[in-house]
């Protein structure tokens, strides 16, 4: 992704690749190709590994999963931005030159490429082909596929635009061999290319790619669309020719025959779908529901099995984001004041019983959050050249408000005033008016179904009352909603973003200046941090994990004490609700169960 605090960089992009590349190559040929590559270090798994730790390459095939999911589709195309294509598209249809094993921070091992090697320094990366890939159609997976696709990708959603940014060249080096030569420091490249999805380059000769279109695309997965009616169902079937079943990497993976996806109008309709036994698997986010309402009679006989799997990934951000393009939340000051007037306690006991712990940071729940207090030691060093920009807490130390667990959040609710008055907003006739005498007044919008989200915001507007502050739901159903939240059309949104151990480019997508304007990326809140975007490019070009460490920290503070999200409640586990005959096995990954475990380990068992 770009890196606005870099963007000289761009300007010479040509000359800059050209240069550093023959440098590269005259210095060093590169390392040796290798069926793996890591962020850090090397692979845990061995040349000869039989699968991956976490799945049992003994597990029984076929059997049908049903899955159920809420809203609907209008696209069989997961790559644009236009349309709304089913949840499991890519990942079931659709391979990548690499896989990752989420039972490591950052690894990958060979899938369409039978083998990896970069340069040097990471300047440039080269993957050889599997002479055995196919596509589902037959056709091989060819050189000329993965360079149509990544460039196609890149124009097509700014998800992959930012990393092919970085791509000085893209050439045929052998006749199952690419080679992507970089014009900017960042050793995660490598392993970004690598996860790009590779498509077939015939089946869009003549077609509009970035359209949203009902044409499923021709991949090289294990599945392929069997049959679909949008808004209801989608199925897949199992390739009987799938060229990668025997490899290492994918032995005891995809074991289901079929997979279907029933799409229901709520959670509250699917969980009855799921309770009449409709559909196999519901997963639970809701601790209290968790303990009191899994007492029907197919989990009291044993049919359905309640399972937590534990994860040891950071909490990332769930909560409520400000909209800071909009006038109203432009000032911290404001921000904070609606940060202090949330009761996170008293919500929390009210919608989850006070089960869940609450996002502290976006890293934390991990060692990349930051640590409580001042900044120290490398942390402090890589932001003090920021000091005059960063928000107050960011080198100080910052923590969310805590409340005495009442509804009425007093102490709290005073500092709100305090910070209001602060920013030019006192209360007139009872409503919270600026200089002008505008009151105080905003949307939140949420997705239709998300029935304990709206709860809390309920609560909170109750809250907000007592400021003389105005604040309303607006809920819309999913396809209104992936629209306006692309087009950043709402003043606070409900906004998650699961986070990883191994952060890196997409950072840039989450938090990136581009956001402010560009539409369709992950930066909601409208940020334009130059300190965010410096610590995205030491934690990118960083050779030592400790120093790695230390830019994500940093990072985490500059984000947190940004003042950009209300943050709610996390799980450390997953709660999983699921018919005694699908199985998974017993090694759990790190990152628990997802991505990459749910369904692609479980089997089904009569």
């Amino acid at each position: 992704m770009r890196a606005g605090f870099f963007n000289m960089l761009f300007g010479m992009a040509l000359a800059v690749a050209t240069a550093y590349a023959a440098a590269a190559e005259s210095a060093d040929s590169g390392s040796d190709p290798g069926y793996g590559i890591a962020m850090y270090g090397s692979p845990a798994l061995p040349p000869d590994f039989v699968s991956l730790p976490y799945a049992n390459p003994d597990a029984p095939k076929g059997g049908t999963l049903r899955l159920g999911d809420v809203g609907g589709f209008d696209s069989l195309n997961p790559f644009t931005l236009k349309g709304r294509a089913p949840w499991y598209l890519s990942s079931l249809t659709v391979e990548t030159l690499l896989g990752r094993s989420i039972d490591e921070p950052f690894t990958l091992y060979g899938l369409l490429a039978e083998s990896v090697r970069t340069g040097p320094n990471r300047h440039w990366v080269e993957f050889t082909l599997n002479p055995k890939a196919r596509f589902s159609d037959g056709n091989p997976v060819t050189v000329e596929d993965v360079i149509w696709s990544f460039k196609t990708l890149a124009k097509s959603h700014p998800l992959y635009a930012g990393a092919w940014a970085k791509v000085a060249t893209a050439e045929k080096t052998g006749p199952r061999t690419v080679r992507f030569t970089f014009n900017t420091e960042d050793r995660e490249l490598p392993l970004i290319l690598g996860l790009r999805p590779v498509l077939e380059k015939a089946q869009w000769q003549g077609k509009d790619f970035g359209a949203s279109t009902l044409m499923p695309p021709v991949g090289s997965g294990p599945y392929v669309v069997d049959d679909f009616e949008p808004g209801r169902f989608i199925t897949f079937r199992k390739n009987p020719d799938w060229w990668g079943k025997d490899l290492p990497f994918n032995r005891g993976r995809f074991n289901f025959a079929k997979i279907r996806v029933d799409y229901f109008g709520d959670a509250s309709a699917m969980f009855e779908a799921f309770k009449a036994g409709e559909i196999d698997i519901y997963r639970e986010g809701n601790p209290v529901k968790w303990a009191n309402s899994y007492g029907f009679p197919a989990a009291r006989s044993g049919e359905v099995v309640l399972d937590t799997i534990p994860h040891h990934r950071p909490s990332g951000i769930a909560g409520l984001v400000f909209n800071t393009r909009k006038p109203i939340f432009k000032d911290w000051r404001v921000r904070q004041a609606l940060i202090d007037a949330f009761n996170f306690e008293f919500i929390n006991e009210t919608v989850n019983g006070g089960a869940e712990p609450r996002i502290t940071s976006y890293f934390s729940n991990s060692t990349l959050g930051m640590r409580p207090g001042p900044a120290t030691g490398k942390v402090r060093a890589l932001l003090e050249p920021f000091k005059d920009s960063l928000l107050p807490g960011a080198l100080s130390g910052y923590g969310l408000p805590k409340s005495d667990g009442s509804e009425r959040n007093r102490r709290n609710l005073r500092r709100a005033v305090k910070l209001l008055a602060e920013a030019g907003w006192t209360v007139q006739g009872g409503v919270l008016k600026n200089a002008a005498g505008q009151p105080f007044a905003f949307d939140v919008l949420l997705p239709q179904g998300a029935a304990s989200i709206e709860a809390a915001v309920n609560i909170y507007i109750q809250a907000l009352k007592r400021l003389g502050i105005q604040a309303r739901i607006t809920t819309v159903d999913s396809a209104q909603y992936v629209e306006r939240t692309n087009s950043y059309d709402f003043d606070m949104t409900w906004y998650i973003r699961a986070l990883s151990m191994s952060p890196g480019n997409e950072q840039m997508l989450y938090w990136g200046h581009e956001g402010v304007t560009e539409p369709g990326t992950r930066n909601w809140m409208g940020m334009n941090s130059p300190a965010a975007e410096a610590m995205i490019h030491t934690l990118l070009t960083s050779k030592d994990h400790d120093e790695f460490v230390a830019a994500t920290r940093a990072m985490d503070r500059v984000l947190t004490t940004g003042r950009y999200v209300i943050p709610f409640w996390y799980s450390d586990v997953s709660r999983i609700a699921h018919s005694r005959h699908l199985k998974y096995p017993s090694h759990l990954p790190i990152w628990g169960d997802w991505p990459g475990f749910l369904p692609d380990v479980w089997w089904y068992e009569d």
